[in-house]
């Protein structure tokens, strides 16, 4: 499937009637570009330039009142289209470049010397997409590589058996001395590790601890059951029970939206 465009949007400045009906007619020919506005002064074409935020602007230099220097000059620099001076004035065309204007159309122009200057608007466009597209792709990076990455899996040996554990499928945690217990449904796994130093590499939006010698998945807990003196039991999907001391009740009460 062929993937849609939006043409570039253009808008034209020309004190001169007949002016404004050649680009129009030039541009018409070409469906890369659409006309979203004309004005023959500067004031009007401040005005439909903020209003429209077109991708490039036919400027005439010489108007009435507001030339097209002073036009360029009355806008947000942040946010300037690109610019294809014309005029019956080559006198400018030094000045049209030193405020990095596309290209300099000087009348009477042919066709072939104005599809030149289109192919530089769309050149310089496309390049500045390509720009905007690598920085959104950098900061996309740069935020990835920002985030906190956590343990997603383990390595269990046992009876001569060697596989992977998803941390998201551990029940829960237990210490045992120097060791940690993890309990998955009605199976548990002895691995040599402190259960301070798991903590730390444990997602903490879902892994709580509720105890010195315990963590509990917060997906798993079915309900909590007030027990006395601040202290809570957790009952689990499987229906185990485990308890909530009150040094770490705080905690688990923000991590489960201070529903008790």
């Amino acid at each position: 499937m062929a993937i849609e465009t939006k043409p570039i949007r253009a808008v034209i400045v020309d004190d001169e009637p007949l002016g404004r009906t050649v680009i129009r007619e030039m541009l018409r020919r070409d469906r890369d570009f659409a006309v979203v506005g004309e004005c023959a002064n500067g004031y009007e074409a401040i005005a439909i330039i903020n209003a429209e935020r077109p991708d490039l602007v036919f400027l005439d230099v010489q108007m009435p009142e507001i030339d097209g220097f002073e036009v360029l000059s009355a806008l947000d620099a942040d946010q300037l289209p690109l610019v294809i001076f014309v005029t019956a004035y080559d006198q400018y065309a030094v000045s049209a470049f030193e405020v990095h204007a596309v290209d300099y159309l000087l009348k009477p122009f042919d066709r072939e010397r104005f599809g030149k200057a289109l192919q530089r608007a769309k050149d310089q466009l496309q390049q500045e997409q390509n720009s905007d597209l690598s920085q959104r792709i950098l900061a996309l990076l740069e935020e990835q590589r920002a985030k906190p990455k956590y343990l997603e899996r383990l390595v269990i040996k046992t009876n001569g058996r060697i596989f992977f554990l998803k941390t998201e499928e551990i029940d829960w945690i237990s210490a045992e001395g120097n060791y940690i217990n993890l309990h998955v449904k009605k199976d548990s796994y002895l691995l040599r590790e402190t259960i301070s130093h798991l903590e730390t590499q444990l997602d903490p939006q879902r892994f709580a601890r509720i105890h010195r010698s315990q963590i509990v998945n917060l997906d798993r807990i079915r309900e909590l059951r007030h027990w006395s003196h601040g202290e809570y039991q957790i009952i689990l999907h499987g229906g185990e029970e485990l308890m909530l001391s009150r040094s770490y009740r705080e905690k688990l009460h923000e991590l489960l939206g201070g529903i008790f």
